[in-house]
């Protein structure tokens, strides 16, 4: 293949991406759908002109990370920190935490039937499942009500950082012990002191570069901690989360001291522009991310009535879960929130990460494609269903 039909292929991928975003705009069809049977389409037609291709599962994990670190960074760069969000973001953690954890038990006793296999086992597979993807979630609400659209981004991020906290924590612990809670509170403040330090520190320097490239030096370190972080087993999706919450609410901070040092003429400009550049670079991520991810599927492995009858079932505990907890606890729009809990870049990303001896055959790729095609399909047609009612009522949240 020359150059110039990579190119093409490259170009052309991200025009049709494009295309799918303007069309997500318009039916509430989340693009990344689109994207995915893209990716199909074209492993379909690959296959049919029997073209040899490259191994793109080697670079998929990858692609995923920095997608997933710019998706949360751009969507902590939309929220503005007020004493009357408390109530919002409050309401985002618990329920992310608490869905999150009856969502695995319930998958986990879910593969147990399925395969007999141990309990652990069962558990290290079900936290894929489990998971909201922000990387779907916070695109495919950009049009929904402004007080939902808040809870979705503060839900979706809280629900990646948790599960993540709890992947790194069972593959550490498979015996759990006391000690194994006192080093996952260890860990948390040391991330929690290290977003502290990073927040400030990144912020300082943003006001000191004056080399006309500054923003992807900042992206760049952002993920260099990230993947630091990571690497020593700690959250660090929480920094990424701060950093981003911390610039676009500097300016409220007070102190004398604080603003004389850190807040800079230009900051608002320079949010701007950051704001710009994390939003275009993750589109071009998520775009590759996706058609790769459709690409290597092998859909004929879908041609399997228990397969398709076990992921369905999974897909239906997921959305009871959702809407009962939302149903009892919140009180307040049940709809549009309830189809919003899609599987998708974190789901992916965790699986990948699964020690190879802790993966079950049954529960391969082609069970996780499914479940996060049809839980983008769901959404999809629960946002749909829901666009003409808001229209006839657009001024419902103005107030906040």
């Amino acid at each position: 293949m020359s150059t110039y039909t990579v190119l093409i292929i490259l170009s052309g991928l991200v025009i049709f991406s494009y295309l799918f975003d303007l069309v997500a705009s318009k039916t509430k069809l989340p693009s990344v759908l689109l994207l995915l049977v893209l990716g199909i389409g074209l492993r379909l037609l690959v296959d049919k002109l029997q073209i040899h291709t490259y191994n793109f599962l080697q670079i998929l994990p990858t692609l995923g990370t920095v997608g997933l670190i710019l998706i949360v960074f751009e969507g902590s760069l939309e929220l503005k920190y007020a004493k009357e969000k408390n109530k919002i973001i409050k309401g985002a953690f618990l329920s992310a935490f608490i869905i999150l954890i009856i969502t695995v038990a319930v998958i986990t006793f879910i593969i147990h039937q399925i395969t007999g296999a141990e309990l652990y086992v069962c558990f290290m597979n079900a936290i894929p499942f489990s998971v909201i993807s922000s990387a779907i979630a916070i695109p495919s609400v950009a049009n929904i009500n402004k007080k939902s659209k808040e809870f979705i981004i503060y839900e979706s991020s809280f629900s990646d950082i948790l599960g993540i906290i709890l992947f790194n924590f069972a593959v550490s612990n498979q015996q759990i012990t006391v000690g194994s809670f006192g080093q996952l509170a260890i860990n948390t403040i040391l991330i929690l002191i290290l977003s502290v330090v990073a927040c400030i520190t990144l912020l300082y320097l943003m006001g000191r570069l004056k080399h006309h490239i500054k923003f992807f030096l900042i992206i760049s370190i952002l993920i260099l901690m990230y993947a630091i972080g990571q690497s020593f087993h700690l959250s660090a999706l929480i920094l990424i989360l701060s950093f981003g919450l911390f610039l676009n609410n500097a300016e409220a901070i007070k102190h004398a001291w604080f603003r004389s040092v850190f807040i800079y003429k230009n900051l608002s400009n320079d949010l701007t522009q950051l704001h710009q550049l994390s939003a275009e670079t993750a589109f071009i991520i998520r775009t590759f991310f996706f058609v790769i991810f459709g690409f290597t599927m092998n859909i004929y492995q879908l041609n399997n009535f228990i397969l398709i009858a076990n992921g369905l079932i999974i897909l239906g505990s997921i959305y009871v879960i959702r809407f009962a907890y939302l149903y009892f606890f919140k009180r307040e729009n049940t709809v549009p929130e309830g189809f919003v809990t899609p599987r998708g870049l974190i789901s992916i990303l965790i699986y990948y990460n699964l020690p190879q001896h802790l993966k079950l055959m049954e529960i391969g790729t082609p069970f996780l494609f499914l479940v996060v095609l049809g839980s983008s399909l769901v959404m999809s047609i629960g946002l749909m269903a829901t666009k003409k009612k808001e229209l006839e009522t657009p001024a419902n949240y103005e107030a906040l």
